[in-house]
């Protein structure tokens, strides 16, 4: 290790560590950046806003609009690590242009990691996804497990982690954090994730309605359990995240589709559960062994599960009193063709 690294990262005492957050006014940011500033750490974040015109409350700092594909400007060598969880965040949004996929998720997250390598960034967490390992059927998969993604955002996965494997050296250390299906309240909230889908359904209609024959298997992770297994990393002596992939979630948090609904039925007893007639199998079907983060990241353990998230979901709900009307805010691929229609946004998602 250099001996920048050896200041940053404990042996001289420091109690805090200068973190850039790309995606901060996301999903996932919008909860994760408060989380790391409460551990004490000093967080910048930079955020495009695509979805700046429906945040779920206030609490989410307002994008400033950098577009992480013209970053040429920006120095990263005042920060210790970076955290990378902007972009295109799902497979619908993901199939609108793959090729569009591909230059945001994949070659711009590489762009991005190459300017903080050169620029002395020791740290690189890199937001992946259990899509990537797609169509693995029902048996448990850990991080070893050949990869079957079956769609353009499964894929960018891929071939992002194939690039920082190659980037990683005795300076620069990536790690790939390889999410679950997330769920919970955020203040830039999804509807586009099964539990927060299936709840919003429940609680704003009625019905609980899917889209597939349920049968898939699908892990869920809190996204409170994300921030807390990203901290850990950013914590974590460098000999255990070097180059190392982790997937986050829980073992005992592997559901198929169908059992999902059946607990939001439970918690919602006055909801009726539809499965349309055309529906068929959903080709991404996966299990996945969460032990390795459990055993080797420090202080991590995930502390949620489906039926307390479906709990703070329909409380949340019902204090914002959500109508079906306002799903199209909260569903990203809606918003976004939204925004293209009136003129904000174009075709490659740069702001007119």
């Amino acid at each position: 290790m250099s001996p920048r690294s050896v200041a940053v990262f404990g042996e001289m005492g420091r109690n805090f560590l200068r973190v850039l957050v790309t995606g901060s006014s996301g999903y996932l940011g919008s909860v994760m950046v408060p989380f790391l500033e409460s551990a004490g750490h000093e967080v910048t974040g930079f955020d495009l806003g695509l979805y700046e015109e429906s945040f779920f409350s206030a609490d989410v700092p307002k994008p400033d609009g950098r577009d992480m594909r013209s970053l040429e400007a920006d120095g990263f060598g005042v920060f210790d690590a970076v955290v990378c969880l902007a972009a295109l965040s799902n497979d619908p949004v993901g199939d609108l242009d793959p090729e569009l996929t591909y230059q945001i998720n994949h070659r711009a997250t590489i762009e991005l990691a190459k300017r903080a390598k050169s620029d002395g960034v020791n740290r690189f967490l890199f937001a992946s996804s259990c899509s990537l390992y797609g169509a693995s059927g029902g048996s448990f998969v850990d991080e070893s497990a050949a990869f079957a993604p079956v769609t353009a955002y499964g894929n960018s996965k891929v071939l992002v982690e194939e690039d920082l494997h190659r980037l990683a050296d005795d300076e620069f250390s990536p790690t790939y954090l390889r999410n679950a299906t997330v769920y919970g309240v955020s203040p830039s909230l999804r509807l586009d994730v099964v539990v927060n889908n299936l709840t919003a359904w429940a609680v704003a209609t009625g019905r609980i309605v899917l889209t597939s024959d349920g049968t898939p298997w699908r892990p869920q992770v809190h996204v409170e359990d994300v921030a807390r297994a990203f901290l850990s990393v950013i914590e974590a002596p460098r000999g255990l995240i070097h180059d190392e992939a982790f997937n986050i979630g829980r073992t005992d948090e592997n559901y198929q589709i169908r059992e999902i609904a059946e607990m939001v039925g439970e918690r919602l007893s006055e909801a009726v559960l539809e499965i349309p007639d055309s529906s068929g199998p959903d080709t991404r079907s996966y299990r996945v062994d969460f032990s390795k983060a459990t055993e080797r990241l420090p202080g991590f353990k995930a502390e949620w599960d489906v039926p307390a998230g479906i709990d703070e979901l329909t409380l949340a709900f019902e204090a914002a009193e959500l109508s079906e009307s306002d799903f199209g805010r909260y569903t990203r691929l809606r918003e976004i063709e939204r925004r293209m229609e009136l003129g904000d946004l174009t075709a490659d998602l740069r702001w007119t």
